[in-house]
């Protein structure tokens, strides 16, 4: 009887056995960087959409609070109502405005809040103007998203 030699066999099958695990490991790895950051992309978009809508929705308050302005008398405090209000139940929007005017118009009578007095008329009746417009709603950002705007405007 003759004896055969397998020796050579089960070295082979030993070697595309750990090729094939060698090959399996690579793929899964790179299953899991790319699902990684698909997960982070994504969420990078939306809070960059929440932070473009924030910038959007403090311009608008501005314009907003200078039609409140312009529909009252001068210097006059602003109910809170007006000043902070919430948009689509994520965005809570908070405006303060500061009144700059010359010392004819007197603040106090009207309940708003001078800022500065200022000397010639050219500069009276002027507003700074701050808006913040923040993320309420924790479920859809996992980072707090806050827009702060100051601007002044002439009245």
């Amino acid at each position: 009887m003759q004896r055969k030699n397998n020796l050579l066999k089960s070295s082979r099958s030993g070697i595309a056995m750990m090729m094939a695990i060698a090959v399996i490991v690579i793929m899964a790895t790179i299953m899991a960087l790319s699902l990684s950051m698909t997960t982070i992309t994504s969420k990078k978009s939306i809070d960059l959409y929440l932070y473009e809508q924030s910038i959007l929705l403090s311009k608008s308050a501005t314009e907003y609070a200078l039609l409140q302005i312009a529909q009252n008398k001068p210097c006059t405090a602003l109910a809170d109502d007006i000043l902070n209000f919430k948009q689509e139940t994520i965005y809570d929007i908070n405006i303060s405005i500061l009144y700059i005017y010359d010392s004819d118009i007197d603040c106090t009578d009207n309940g708003g809040t001078l800022y500065t007095v200022v000397q010639t008329a050219e500069q009276s009746g002027s507003a700074i103007i701050e808006v913040t417009v923040s993320v309420t709603d924790k479920t859809i950002t996992s980072e707090p998203i806050r827009f702060f705007r100051r601007t002044l405007q002439k009245l």
